[in-house]
């Protein structure tokens, strides 16, 4: 891999900028982690209430995934040498735009637009991702 060679003093201030980038994700990790348990208390005070609402629940239950997938990439971050893999940014698009469709569903027109823009998101990953990884990822969840 080429390095480019750098000044002392633009390394300096490079590594001061990552340390400030780890230092506020672990601080967004942090105020992620809070809000997923706030989330996941909020799903047992509903099932304990009996809340027969099931978009509410539904829209509950996917926030609740949304912030875990966060989670999950920002430990992806610094476990893969600070690189955030664009396939978990099409996750959490794809997500989100799943999650609106099933929450908002007053609008048939906005939602069958929003289920093209997943189509065109699920098509990116399978393009991007190579063959024998997207077969080897859905082995180790099966297993």
């Amino acid at each position: 891999m080429l390095e480019i060679i750098l000044p002392e003093k633009w390394k300096t201030i490079s590594n001061g900028l990552q340390k400030l980038l780890n230092l506020s994700l672990v601080l967004l990790g942090g105020m992620l982690v809070f809000f997923l348990f706030r989330e996941l208390i909020y799903i047992f005070m509903d099932a304990c209430t009996g809340n027969h609402n099931v978009h509410d629940i539904l829209g509950k239950v996917l926030v609740f995934f949304l912030y875990f997938a966060f989670i999950s990439m920002i430990v992806t971050y610094f476990s893969e040498s600070h690189h955030f893999p664009l396939s978990y940014l099409l996750y959490i698009g794809i997500t989100a735009g799943v999650r609106y469709i099933i929450v908002n569903n007053a609008n048939p027109l906005g939602n069958f637009w929003l289920s093209i823009v997943i189509l065109l998101l699920v098509i990116s990953y399978i393009m991007l991702t190579p063959k024998g990884k997207r077969l080897k990822d859905t082995r180790r969840r099966i297993q």
